[in-house]
């Protein structure tokens, strides 16, 4: 739920008392007190209790803002005082840095008399000066609230801020005059003002006032204390009688409708947060009348455009928002324990990112689906379910990324409907899925996810979608997956039979005689026909092996063994060395040649 308002919107035809206040409120002067002097207390000494550093600080302020509001307290050689009255607010220039003047000038005086409390210790007469500054910080803060009643173009934050402001300074002046009773009563209003600014402001505005609500608990016991236990308790109703608190209630329905105004807020699974960068605020304005321009559009292709012109500011605004956060350092150092407002945000607009992907997504499956059932081509191409089914992965890939949102990983109640969802259009998955198998002629397969289709689509069912479009859809997918099992069930019967009957009576490709299938008994008619194929003829050539043919090249080199002794070439070598052999052993010539 985004509430906003813009104050700029309305144009006056006439001059009537409506069309006045609307062109008041375009002027209306804003200023967050107590946010301010926190930002300027922490930031110029009083961190550590440096008053005197604080109030040097609030001179060179008041003299700077003087000096650009051309409200100067005379000349260098003559002083004359010269305040910030309601004519100055009332002017066409006026800005809000006007009421930081008589704040500063408060502020100065009570940092001055914080001061004089801590010399005060060592130096008793000081805490005469010190009462006489607390009373002068008390004029200031009350010509503050005067400024922000009587000028009339001061918001209502504004005044409730200035009355409480206003209070405790006073509370904080009776408290030192020892008047208990009265100074609980000042301080009560200023508690009860502060606490119902908390209840109308969002979380990441509420430190301020809470911090200082709890400042003031100890000074308000301490007045108890001295009151009495009779008084202790006193009634907050009975402050509704003092100018601070009569007007309360009204102040507060004002400043809770004129918020809006100044800011955007966002409010989202109980948590309100404030919008602070202008890129987000110009996406969540737009945002508002995008349903009624999605109502309003012809066809389906209408509005997938204006849907993804809406994603293309959503980047943007993310993009703007995630340089924020790592410019700034406060928001890089947020306690881990509690998500700071500027990461909800941020997840808030990825889950708006990837809602509005899933509704574009949706259209585009609602686009396919009727191209399909009126066998119209899309781009040329003609629908196919697998393309179908590739759009529902996206979708379940969006929802995917939703379950892992930053924060939002243990919240219980955020998993269930986001796995609700899932549960159905993973059924939508699935049946798609049964049609490409099913055109695959792979029907066993189809009958299995048909099953499970069936189970996501019960679950969905029965756990009572939101979304009552998609319940819709459920429903006549419901019907859709019962008459698609008996059709796929009957075609894998069918292609059973067909396999049985073909398994006889089919042609073989090769065409096998008579001869080559002896073994396989199948009617043929081609056998009574006048060309039987019986026996093929002239028969195939086959391959014989022929005579080998060797080359012996080791022929040469083999030694044969000598076979002289069995042969008896040896016996005639030796018959006939005859008288020539004798002589040679004889005369001694010859045995020189062996």
């Amino acid at each position: 739920m985004v509430v906003l308002e813009e104050s700029g919107d309305a144009q006056p035809v006439a001059a009537d008392d409506g069309s006045k206040e609307e062109i008041k409120s375009k002027n209306m002067i804003s200023l967050e007190i107590f946010r301010v002097i926190k930002d300027a207390q922490q930031q110029h000494g009083l961190r550590h209790g440096d008053y005197q550093r604080y109030r040097g600080y609030c001179s060179r302020r008041l003299r700077r803002l003087r000096k650009v509001l051309k409200i100067p307290q005379g000349d260098r050689r003559h002083y004359r005082r010269r305040d910030v009255t309601s004519s100055h607010l009332t002017a066409s220039n006026a800005e809000s840095r006007l009421l930081c003047v008589p704040l500063l000038q408060a502020e100065r005086a009570w940092a001055h008399a914080m001061q004089l409390r801590q010399e005060a210790n060592t130096e008793p007469r000081k805490k005469f000066h010190l009462v006489a500054r607390l009373k002068k910080a008390c004029a200031h803060a009350q010509m503050l609230l005067q400024l922000s009643e009587q000028s009339g173009t001061c918001s209502a934050r504004t005044q409730l801020e200035a009355g409480a402001y206003a209070a405790w300074l006073r509370g904080a002046l009776l408290l030192e005059l020892q008047q208990w009773r009265a100074a609980a009563d000042c301080l009560r209003s200023a508690q009860l003002v502060l606490e119902n600014l908390c209840s109308a402001l969002p979380q990441d505005e509420q430190l301020v006032y809470k911090q200082k609500v709890d400042e003031l608990h100890p000074s308000l016991r301490y007045c108890a204390y001295n009151i009495g236990d009779e008084s202790a308790a006193g009634d907050l109703l009975a402050l509704r009688g003092q100018g601070l608190i009569d007007n309360l209630d009204t102040l507060m329905a004002q400043a809770k409708e004129s918020r809006s105004g100044v800011m955007h807020e966002v409010e989202w699974r109980g948590r309100v947060v404030s919008v602070r960068p202008e890129k987000v605020r110009l996406f969540l304005i737009s945002l508002q009348d995008l349903d009624t321009s999605l109502k309003a559009a012809v066809d389906s292709q209408h509005r997938i455009t204006l849907l993804e012109n809406v994603l293309m500011d959503c980047k943007d605004a993310i993009s703007a928002l995630k340089d924020e956060i790592k410019n700034d350092p406060k928001l890089k150092n947020a306690e881990a324990q509690q998500m700071s407002s500027v990461n909800y945000l941020l997840s808030y607009l990825m889950y708006l990112r990837l809602v509005r992907t899933v509704e574009r997504n949706n259209l585009l499956v609602q686009q396919a689906e009727e191209a399909r059932r009126n066998n119209v081509p899309i781009d040329g191409k003609k629908v196919r379910p697998q393309d179908l089914t590739r759009l529902y992965e996206i979708i379940l890939q969006n929802y995917s990324e939703l379950q892992q949102l930053p924060g939002f990983e243990n919240d219980l109640s955020y998993q269930s409907e986001i796995d609700t969802e899932m549960k159905a259009y993973k059924a939508f998955r699935c049946y798609y899925i049964a049609q490409v198998l099913t055109g695959l002629r792979r029907f066993r397969e189809a009958l299995a996810i048909l099953e499970r289709c069936s189970t996501y689509t019960a679950e969905s069912l029965a756990s009572k979608l939101k979304d009552k479009q998609l319940l819709a859809k459920l429903e006549d997918l419901q019907k859709d997956i019962e008459s698609c099992k008996y059709e796929v069930h009957a075609d894998s019967v069918l292609e059973d039979d067909e396999e049985e009957e073909t398994k006889y009576t089919r042609s073989y490709k090769d065409k096998k005689p008579l001869v080559d299938r002896l073994d396989d008994y199948r009617e043929d008619s081609q056998v009574l026909t006048k060309n039987p194929n019986i026996f093929k003829l002239p028969p195939p050539m086959e391959a014989v092996p022929c005579k080998p043919l060797f080359f012996d090249l080791a022929c040469n080199f083999i030694e044969f063994p000598n076979l002289d002794d069995k042969t008896g070439a040896a016996n005639n070598k030796k018959q006939g060395a005859g008288l020539t052999g004798l002589v040679k052993g004889f005369l001694g010539w010859g045995k020189g040649d062996k």
